[in-house]
């Protein structure tokens, strides 16, 4: 299904993102030919991990409920104001992640046609305002979203997209974004 509402601020952008993924999280399938040539220039770099410590916006166990794992630790990336967070499974692996963007609305639609590629994903509208995508395969799902210069992007190891979905709109619900 293809994703209009985001296409037309950010043609010079898109001409190439590809799905790569914070380090450690479901990476949806591989691009498309129109977006395998390299709009990742440009954005600001994936997140990585960092201090082992709560996330500032969204509570482990609301995130084991939504994730359907346990989570045995969390850590945060050194991004600010809104770090990134990673929920670690009892095996030690990322098995859930969200990412957070404040800044100008070009890089917020290219992060999030990023990790959904508008050629490969389906629509998302979840919460009202927000426009994005969302897609799943055999390891893991993504949702994001983006509403003027913010982006969230929820990365999941679960196959069912409305895991992420959950996530991403608690995420947005306490961020007050």
């Amino acid at each position: 299904m293809r994703r209009l509402v985001l296409l037309a601020p950010a043609v010079a952008l898109l001409a190439g993102c590809s799905p790569t993924l914070v380090s450690g999280t479901a990476v949806p399938g591989p691009p498309s030919a129109s977006t395998a040539a390299g709009v990742g220039a440009g954005l600001p770099p994936d997140p990585q991990p960092g201090a082992t410590e709560d996330c500032p916006y969204l509570g482990s166990e609301f995130v084991a409920d939504s994730n359907g794992q346990h989570v045995s630790k969390v850590r945060v990336s050194t991004d600010q104001p809104h770090p990134a967070c990673f929920f670690y499974r009892p095996d030690g692996k990322v098995q859930l992640t969200v990412r957070v963007y404040v800044g100008d609305a070009k890089t917020a639609t290219a992060l999030v046609n990023k990790a959904a590629p508008i050629e490969s994903s389906n629509p998302a509208t979840d919460p009202a305002g927000w426009k994005g995508g969302y897609l799943s395969n055999d390891d893991g799902a993504v949702y994001a979203v983006a509403k003027g210069a913010s982006a969230v992007v929820v990365t999941t190891n679960q196959k069912q997209s409305v895991k992420a979905r959950t996530v991403a709109k608690k995420a947005i619900a306490a961020l007050k974004l």
